[in-house]
C-alpha cells in the first residue's frame, strides 16, 4: 500500500493538470460552443459571444496552473518538486473554492476536490 501512494499522487496531479488544459482549451478556443454546453445553466446563451475575451483570459490562467503542475513532474530535486506541486495544487484549490461560492457549487466537485485529493496524496508521499 505504501508504494501505491506516490503513484496515486502523480496520477491525481496529472488529472488535475489535464483538466486545466481542457479548461484552457474550452475557455480560449471553444467558449461559444463547448462553454455554452457546459455553462448552459449558469450563463444566458446570448452572453457567450460578448464574454469571449473574458473567458479567454480565464483560460490562460488555467493554462498557467496546468503548466505549473506539469513542470512539477520534471523537477529533479524532491523537495522543490513537492513545494512546486503544493503551490500549484493549492492555487487550484483556492480558485475552486472561490468558484464554488462565486459561480457554481459544482466547481467544488469538479476542480477543488480532485486537487484536494491530489494534495493529500502528495503530502503523504
Amino acid at each position: 500500500m505504501e508504494n501505491i501512494i506516490p503513484v496515486l499522487a502523480k496520477i491525481f496531479t496529472g488529472l488535475v493538470a489535464i483538466e486545466h488544459i481542457f479548461i484552457l482549451w474550452m475557455e480560449m478556443f471553444a467558449w461559444e460552443i463547448t462553454g455554452k454546453k457546459i455553462f448552459k445553466d449558469a450563463l444566458a446563451a446570448d452572453l457567450f459571444k460578448p464574454t469571449k475575451g473574458l473567458a479567454a483570459n480565464q483560460g490562460l490562467y488555467n493554462g498557467f496552473l496546468a503548466a505549473g503542475l506539469i513542470w512539477s513532474f520534471f523537477i529533479a530535486d524532491p523537495v522543490w518538486q513537492k513545494n512546486i506541486t503544493y503551490f500549484f495544487l493549492s492555487c487550484v484549490i483556492v480558485a475552486g473554492i472561490y468558484g464554488t461560492f462565486s459561480a457554481s457549487k459544482r466547481i467544488f466537485f469538479t476542480q477543488a476536490l480532485p486537487a484536494i485529493i491530489a494534495l493529500i496524496l502528495v503530502v503523504l508521499v
